[in-house]
């Protein structure tokens, strides 16, 4: 268990030092972040206070009119195909450094430019699948609830290294899906601590951002509390950013390493071949 714990912290410390080499990564998630956030007003906003938002929101009743799943169809699939579109650039720079190269923007853009038709039925599936389990939560008790929960664990683990698949094999979605599951057999362990290991580091960054606001507040004054909560939340937001480009890069990581049996760069050698060698 220790020695699982201690991975996870050497996948995150790894993955920090290949985003400090190319700190531009970062704008892949921000961009993700204020596009999605586009997405949802553009949704929001016509459908502000109508039956179709209501259905949807409120309770998790499901919706009686057919166009409600339209819409919400609709709004699964463009947020899918912005995750995916961002996180497929950020994931090809990555890769582009673990062969040893030197990657900007540019180069995560273009990768992500020229998987558009994969990306575009990635999103069409996963939009699907996104309503499916909507319906089963919404019309079933509690068991059906549940159900519908282990599901989508299910699927979201299925399907873990879809977009580093799709951004290296260019392959439709079915294939993907069929390519993520083979490599998640080998990987599964590593996969895990990697999100452990990036969940302790982000809990101790969060930890270190609340300081300001607590400083700030402990002063006893309206300003210095106004300032210090300020600077909190910038740093937060700067937190979340590091927190979703360490996920990509751990990603494209095990991927790289799984598919072409090469450690990347900036990555201890000696780690992945531990932690591979029985697979």
């Amino acid at each position: 268990m220790f020695e699982r714990i201690s991975n996870g912290w050497e996948l995150a410390k790894s993955s920090y030092r290949c985003l400090m080499l190319d700190k531009e990564m970062l704008v892949f998630p921000l961009l993700s972040g204020v596009a999605c956030l586009a997405v949802l007003a553009s949704f929001a906003v016509p459908l502000m206070g109508s039956d179709y938002a209501r259905a949807i929101q409120e309770d998790n009743q499901a919706p009686d009119d057919p166009l409600a799943y339209v819409i919400l169809f609709l709004f699964y699939f463009c947020n899918y195909f912005v995750i995916v579109f961002f996180n497929s650039g950020l994931i090809a720079c990555a890769i582009i450094r673990f062969n040893g190269g030197d990657p900007t923007v540019a180069d995560g853009f273009r990768a992500a430019a020229a998987r558009l038709p994969q990306i575009f039925a990635w999103a069409l599936v996963s939009a699907t699948v996104g309503v499916i389990l909507k319906a089963i939560e919404s019309r079933s008790n509690r068991a059906g609830r549940i159900a519908a929960g282990l599901l989508g664990m299910a699927w979201g683990a299925g399907t873990y290294f879809v977009v580093p698949v799709l951004v290296v094999e260019k392959v439709g979605p079915f294939a993907a899906i069929k390519r993520s599951l083979s490599i998640l057999r080998r990987t599964w362990g590593e996969a895990l601590v990697s999100n452990f290991g990036i969940g302790l580091f982000v809990f101790l960054m969060v930890l270190a951002c609340l300081i300001p606001a607590a400083l700030g507040v402990l002063t006893g004054t309206a300003a210095a509390a106004v300032v210090g909560i300020g600077i909190t939340v910038v740093l937060l937001i700067l937190v979340s950013l590091v927190s979703s480009a360490l996920n990509g890069i751990v990603l494209g990581a095990l991927y790289f390493y799984a598919a072409e049996e090469r450690v990347p760069t900036q990555f201890d050698a000696g780690f992945f071949r531990d932690a591979f060698v029985s697979r």
